[in-house]
C-alpha cells in the first residue's frame, strides 16, 4: 500500500495537497462558529449523491415522472430513504446557509479584502433557492405543479421581459413536457455546474484570505493563537457533519414511520388545488398578500431586489476600523431585520393557513386524494401515466363510463339530463323510502313509461322494515330481523301481487324485487333491461360495453347505495 501511495504521489502530488489543507492555519484557533461552511459542502455532496441515485430511477416526462417517484418510494431498496434524505437535505442547506450568513455578518467576514467571496456566497445562496424551485416540480404531482405555477407566474410581472421570461422557463405558453424537461435540465445540469464553479471560487478565496478570526482578537493575537486545521477544527467539522447526518436520518425514519403519503396526487391541470410553497418560500408567498393587483410587481420583484442590493452593498459601506458587532449595529441590523422579517412573514403565513377552515378542508381533501392515488399505484400505473392511475379505481372508471354513456338520461352528482330516475344515492335506504312515497316523481320514474305504481303510506316502523328488506336484496350489511319483518309486510300488503320476490321470475313490466341492486343484478340489468321492465322498458341495452366497464358501472351504483 505504501508503494502504491508513493507511485500515486509521484504522479498526482496528493500528499502535499492534503498536508496543505490539514496544516492550513485557523487564526484565533478552532471555533464551532466555523463549522457551517464545511457542513454546507458536506450537504452539497449528500445532495449530489442522493440525486444521482434517484436519477437512475426517475423518468423526466409528464407521463412517467409521478409513476417513477412512486416506484422509487415503493419498490426500490431504500428508495424512500434516498428521497427523504434529499428532501431533508434541501431544507437543512437553507437552515445552515442562514446560520453561515449570520456568522459571516457578525464576524465582519465580508469586509475588505473578502468582498468578492461574500458576493460569491450570495450567488451560491441564489443557486440553492434555484435548486429548491426546480426540484419542486420534478415529481409532477399536484403540490409541485401548482406551487411552481405560482412561482413562475411571478416571472411574468418583471417589467418589459416578463412574458418572454415566463415562456423561457415553461418552454412555451403553457405547462407541459417541455416545462418539466427544462426544470430537470436546470436542476441536474445547469445549476450543479454553476454551483461547482462558485464553490471552487468560494473555497479558493477562503484559502487565499484565510478564516476571519473573532472580532475580540486583534491581528497579532489572532496569529499568535492560530492552530492547524487538523488539530481541533477538523474534528469539530466532522462532529458537526455527523450530527447533521444523524438528524437527517432521524427525520427520514420518522417521516417514513409516520404514515404520511410521500408524494401528492399526480398533477392534474383540470383540478383545483390550494397551492403552498415549501417553508423557505412562504415569506415571499405571504409578502405578496400585501401587494395585490397592480402592486404585485413591487412585492414580487421590488422588495426581494432591495433586499439583495442591501446584502450585496454591505462590504462597500461597512469600512469602519472595528469588526465588533456592537460597533457595526447598522450593518448587522440590516441582516437581522431582513432575516427577522422573513421569519415573521413565514410565521404569519403558517398562522393564516391554520386559521382558515377553507384551506384546512382543501388540504384534507388533497391529502385523501394523494393517499388514494398512492394506494391505486400499487396495482401499477397505466402507460398514460399520472392521472391514469385512477383507472385502477372502479369508481373513477365507472364515473367516466357514466359520463360517456348514461349522463344523457340520468343525473348523478348534479351532472346529466333527467330522462330517467336520478342516480344520486340510488337504491340506498333514503332513495328507496323517497321512492315509496313518490314513485311517479320526475326524480324517479315520472319521465318514463313506468308510472303505474301507487304511493305506499305506512307507519314509520313498518316503512323502515319494508325499506330494509328491499335494501337487503342488494347485499351488504343490513338488519336481518328487520328485513324479515319487512318481507312479511310486503306480502301482507299484497305488493307481491305485482312484484315477484324470488329474484328469478321475469314479470311483465314490473321488476322482480329479489336480488335487486346487487352487483350481479345490476350488470344483468345493464345488459338486458327488458328482462326487468318488460314491455314498459325504454332504456337501451348496454350489452356492447365490455365486462370491465359494466363492472365499473355496477361498482359505482353499489357505492351510491351506501350514501
Amino acid at each position: 500500500m505504501r508503494k502504491l501511495g508513493d507511485w500515486l504521489d509521484e504522479r498526482l502530488g496528493h500528499r502535499a495537497l492534503v498536508r496543505s489543507w490539514l496544516d492550513h492555519p485557523v487564526p484565533g484557533g478552532a471555533r464551532w462558529a466555523y463549522v457551517f461552511g464545511s457542513v454546507l459542502v458536506f450537504l452539497l455532496g449528500l445532495q449530489a449523491l442522493t440525486g444521482i441515485l434517484m436519477a437512475t430511477v426517475y423518468a423526466p416526462s409528464t407521463q412517467a415522472a409521478w409513476a417513477s417517484v412512486v416506484y422509487l418510494e415503493r419498490s426500490v431498496s431504500l428508495g424512500w430513504l434516498m428521497r427523504r434524505l434529499h428532501a431533508g437535505g434541501a431544507s437543512a442547506m437553507v437552515i445552515v446557509c442562514v446560520l453561515h450568513l449570520l456568522q459571516t455578518t457578525l464576524w465582519g467576514a465580508y469586509r475588505r479584502p473578502r468582498e468578492v467571496n461574500w458576493w460569491v456566497g450570495l450567488l451560491l445562496m441564489a443557486c440553492l433557492l434555484g435548486f429548491a424551485l426546480t426540484g419542486y416540480l420534478l415529481p409532477w404531482d399536484q403540490k409541485g405543479f401548482w406551487a411552481t405555477q405560482v412561482a413562475t407566474n411571478l416571472a411574468a410581472v418583471v417589467p418589459l421581459v416578463g412574458e418572454r421570461l415566463r415562456e423561457l422557463l415553461l418552454g412555451g405558453p403553457e405547462y407541459g413536457a417541455l416545462t418539466l424537461t427544462r426544470f430537470y435540465a436546470a436542476h441536474t445540469l445547469l445549476l450543479p455546474a454553476l454551483t461547482v464553479i462558485l464553490v471552487v471560487i468560494h473555497v479558493a478565496l477562503m484559502r487565499k484570505h484565510g478564516v476571519t478570526p473573532s472580532w475580540r482578537l486583534d491581528e497579532e493575537a489572532a496569529k499568535k493563537a492560530a492552530e492547524p486545521f487538523r488539530d481541533r477544527q477538523l474534528i469539530w467539522d466532522l462532529l458537526a457533519m455527523t450530527a447533521t447526518l444523524a438528524a437527517l436520518f432521524g427525520w427520514a425514519f420518522l417521516q417514513h414511520r409516520s404514515g404520511v403519503v410521500p408524494v401528492d396526487a399526480p398533477a392534474d391541470p383540470a383540478a383545483s388545488y390550494e397551492a403552498r410553497p415549501e417553508w423557505y418560500f412562504l415569506p415571499l408567498f405571504q409578502l405578496l398578500k400585501y401587494f395585490p393587483g397592480r402592486w404585485e410587481p413591487v412585492g414580487a420583484i421590488g422588495v426581494p431586489l432591495v433586499a439583495a442590493v442591501l446584502l450585496m452593498g454591505l462590504p462597500l459601506f461597512d469600512k469602519g476600523p472595528s469588526r465588533s458587532p456592537a460597533r457595526r449595529k447598522r450593518f448587522v441590523g440590516v441582516v437581522l431585520v431582513l432575516l427577522g422579517g422573513a421569519a415573521a412573514l413565514g410565521v404569519l403565513a403558517v398562522r393564516a393557513d391554520a386559521r382558515d377552515p377553507a384551506y384546512a378542508k382543501a388540504r384534507k381533501r388533497a391529502d385523501a386524494e394523494a393517499a388514494r392515488a398512492f394506494a391505486l399505484a400499487a396495482d401499477g400505473v397505466p402507460v398514460a401515466g399520472g392521472t391514469a392511475v385512477y383507472d385502477n379505481d372502479p369508481l373513477v372508471r365507472g364515473r367516466r363510463v357514466f359520463g360517456e354513456r348514461c349522463a344523457g338520461c340520468h343525473v348523478l352528482d348534479g351532472q346529466g339530463e333527467r330522462k330517467g330516475p336520478d342516480l344520486d344515492g340510488w337504491s340506498s335506504r333514503t332513495w328507496i323510502s323517497a321512492f315509496l312515497h313518490e314513485p311517479t316523481a320526475d326524480r324517479f320514474y315520472g319521465t318514463t313509461k313506468i308510472r303505474g305504481m301507487k304511493p305506499i303510506h305506512a307507519d314509520a316502523p313498518d316503512e323502515a322494515a319494508m325499506v330494509e328488506w328491499i335494501f337487503s336484496q342488494g347485499g351488504g350489511t343490513f338488519n336481518v330481523e328487520l328485513a324479515q319483518k319487512g318481507r312479511a309486510l310486503i306480502e301482507s300488503m299484497s305488493c307481491n301481487d305485482c312484484h315477484e320476490l324470488d329474484g328469478v321470475t321475469v314479470g311483465d313490466g314490473v321488476p322482480n324485487l329479489g336480488n335487486r341492486a346487487s352487483l350481479g343484478w345490476t350488470v344483468d340489468f345493464l345488459r338486458e333491461p327488458d328482462k326487468v321492465f318488460g314491455r314498459k322498458n325504454d332504456m337501451p341495452s348496454f350489452a356492447k360495453l365490455d365486462a370491465a366497464e359494466l363492472d365499473a358501472l355496477a361498482a359505482l351504483m353499489a357505492a351510491e347505495r351506501t350514501k
